[in-house]
């Protein structure tokens, strides 16, 4: 069971979902700290947000109700996956690489969120958004990976930058001061996945269609793997 608001000293272990002692996730490190290894915690964290932002494609309508499919073992294979699995790999892999890493949640409103997705969903309300929490200079800095940098080009946003101090949470505004991203509810801190509470709200929330697999990013040009 995932534990709720844990010490830095409980975020070193590996979980269930965040299986940080995987060879998978041990080789994905590997690759990022090819040729030139960070000397020091936030050097490593941001070389690694990076990797997750960019190396994996954002996609809201990848859902799953597979257990397995969101062990960070599991993700670091996907071409694409939302903001959730995105937050395991990266928690996995900073653990992986040494640094304490927990998972943390949010509901947040898109404000630019696609006719399409809006019509799956019902709603503008994204139930528990996952990110990273990163024990980095005795503090806990708060991290997104979701969107990669080709998402926020075609949709006009500003991508998220991370400098191993700072929080790098979603924007409140797009590059021209649209409205974009607003926090409405904090759901806490975990050291690994709460995925049946997450799956209850979801069923709660959103209309039947999410998850379903005939649904997918193809059907929306604004997160469809190639634009059209």
């Amino acid at each position: 069971m995932a534990i709720s608001d844990p010490s830095p000293e409980q975020c070193l272990e590996p979980g269930y979902f965040v299986d940080s002692d995987h060879p998978a996730i041990a080789a994905f490190v590997e690759q990022v700290f090819e040729g030139v290894t960070p000397v020091n915690d936030p050097g490593r964290a941001v070389a690694l947000f990076y990797a997750v932002r960019d190396g994996i494609r954002y996609d809201p309508y990848n859902v799953s109700g597979d257990r397995d499919w969101y062990r960070a073992s599991s993700v670091v294979n996907q071409e694409s996956a939302y903001c959730i699995p995105k937050a395991v790999l990266l928690t996995a892999a900073c653990r992986a690489a040494g640094i304490p890493s927990r998972l943390g949640f949010a509901d947040v409103r898109n404000h630019l969120q696609s006719e399409r997705l809006r019509e799956v969903m019902g709603t503008d309300l994204f139930a528990y958004h996952g990110y990273s929490e990163l024990w980095l200079n005795d503090r806990w800095v708060k991290v997104s990976s979701a969107f990669n940098i080709e998402l926020c080009e075609r949709f006009g946003t500003l991508p998220l930058e991370f400098d191993g101090i700072n929080d790098a949470l979603m924007h409140p505004f797009d590059a021209l001061g649209n409205r974009h991203m607003e926090y409405v509810r904090e759901r806490g801190s975990y050291d690994d996945l709460p995925l049946d509470e997450i799956l209850e709200a979801f069923a709660e929330i959103y209309s039947n269609s999410m998850g379903q697999t005939d649904i997918d990013a193809e059907s929306d040009p604004m997160f469809a793997a190639e634009q059209t």
